[in-house]
């Protein structure tokens, strides 16, 4: 007992060190943009059913929303599961839709998602959700939909390229109603029609992955061509605010040219 107090005094500890030197060492990102990773790695190194991981791996993802208002963060954008994805097998699609329509109806009702005004929508190919978690979707984003302190997108469903692809699709619509000409294309025109157009900040500063994975995998392609990458070795289940922190100060650490 004493040892595991000892750490809880230490972890304690280094979280307000961590704490104070973010917030005088630099620019607080103001969005960022989460690679959940590694649940069914987690559970496999415990020798415990996947399905574990992923509940595991919900409950950080509930946490991180306190997480992020206390260290200053507006916008989040969690990624929950890719198109690709969706090629897993019928079993475990099974057990992750049951378990993202519990989680989803206990945000509905989450009192933070008030308190802290944040403004909840869903990016990505929400048809190839079930009927019960587009409707929990939609009620989520209606009930949120004039809350503008804060922001938490989930992408679920989501592809990179399938989001340029329907980007593509928006423009050539507009083009041919006669809504728009081709010489009038430019970034701006691509950025407006994007999933993340409705944010006052639609591109994140900083990017983390969990599980020791370093790549992108597809997420926010467009959106990511200048955000800074933070790679984190702990599987998702295990990351803590400390990590979250840890990411933070990094990037604050770290000389943005975007290009120049």
């Amino acid at each position: 007992m004493p040892s595991v107090l000892n750490y809880l005094g230490v972890y304690k500890v280094y979280e307000s060190f961590l704490s104070r030197s973010i917030k005088n060492d630099g620019v607080m990102p103001k969005h960022i943009a989460i690679i959940l990773d590694g649940n069914r790695r987690w559970a496999s190194t415990k020798s415990i059913e996947r399905i574990i991981g992923h509940i595991e791996g919900a409950n950080t993802a509930e946490e991180l929303l306190s997480w992020c208002h206390e260290i200053g963060i507006r916008t989040i954008t969690l990624y929950l599961l890719s198109t690709e994805n969706l090629n897993r097998s019928p079993d475990e699609l099974k057990e992750l839709f049951e378990l993202f329509t519990e989680r989803l109806n206990r945000l509905l009702s989450d009192e933070r998602i008030v308190r802290f005004k944040v403004r909840v929508k869903a990016i990505g190919r929400m048809e190839l959700l079930t009927p019960r978690m587009q409707e929990i979707l939609r009620d989520i984003e209606v009930k949120t939909k004039d809350y503008s302190d804060h922001f938490l997108n989930i992408a679920i469903a989501y592809g990179g390229r399938t989001e340029i692809v329907d980007s593509v699709k928006k423009i050539a619509t507009l083009v041919k109603e006669g809504k728009l000409s081709p010489d009038e294309i430019d970034q701006k025109t691509v950025e407006h029609s994007l999933y993340t157009s409705y944010l006052p900040n639609p591109d994140p500063d900083l990017v983390i992955r969990t599980s020791g994975e370093e790549r992108l995998s597809g997420f926010l392609l467009w959106q990511s061509a200048y955000s800074e990458l933070v790679f984190v070795d702990e599987y998702w289940p295990d990351f803590r605010k400390i990590d979250l922190m840890r990411a933070v100060r990094t990037y604050q650490r770290r000389s943005r040219r975007f290009g120049r």
